[in-house]
């Protein structure tokens, strides 16, 4: 019997249903991704379509949001994800 290499030894059938699964399984994650995003895009259009002013609206309330935040919470507008409401204050005892 001649020796064979690694490359050239016959592949058992596990292994190739297992390689098949995989990439199915890669491919199904892609398309499903691909139709997520397909899907909002969709969403999207329709929205503007609908009222094509709704993203001029959307900005104004941002902005007038922002604006708010800074008059409540003093000075510019906070940095995203930093949190200046620490939450409400410890209640102190009366007398003591």
């Amino acid at each position: 019997m001649p020796d064979l290499s690694p490359a050239e030894l016959p592949r058992s059938p596990d292994v190739d249903t297992t390689e098949l699964t995989l990439d199915l399984e890669r491919v199904t994650e892609s398309v499903e991704d691909m139709s997520v995003q397909l899907t909002w895009m969709a969403y999207d259009m329709v929205a503007l379509r609908a009222s094509p002013e709704l993203g001029a609206a959307m900005e104004a309330l941002l902005a007038a949001y922002e604006r708010c935040k800074a008059a409540v919470c003093g000075g510019s507008p906070p940095e995203p994800g930093v949190d200046n409401n620490p939450g409400p204050a410890a209640p102190t005892v009366a007398g003591k």
